[in-house]
């Protein structure tokens, strides 16, 4: 993955908005491992709906994105109506509204 380095980095720096669940519950619809997000690009206005996973489970085609990935690593954590700005595989600054979340299951 050539831009390992900045979703790194941006992981990194979204580790500032975590907050630890114990226990295997959560309360709230963010967005999380498994989660199905529905948002918005508003630069485009396009909706797109994928499922956070893991990297070895990513498949596009499913609409299975890894949280390794520019766009997973912004829509993690969050929760319906916030929304984030984030940098396109081009370097293009987005923002993405998070239109809904619908629950994981936790391990």
């Amino acid at each position: 993955m050539d831009r390992a380095p900045e979703v790194a980095s941006f992981l990194s720096d979204e580790l500032d908005r975590v907050q630890i669940v114990r226990g295997g519950t959560a309360e709230g619809d963010f967005a999380r491992m498994g989660s199905r997000v529905d948002f918005r690009d508003n630069s485009t206005g396009r909706m797109q709906s994928v499922t956070l996973v893991y990297p070895g489970e990513a498949d596009i085609e499913q609409g299975k994105v890894s949280i390794l990935t520019p766009i997973g690593a912004a829509l993690i954590g969050l929760s319906k109506g916030q929304s984030i700005d984030w940098a396109t595989r081009t370097g293009e600054i987005r923002r993405l509204t998070v239109l809904e979340v619908r629950e994981a299951a936790l391990a």
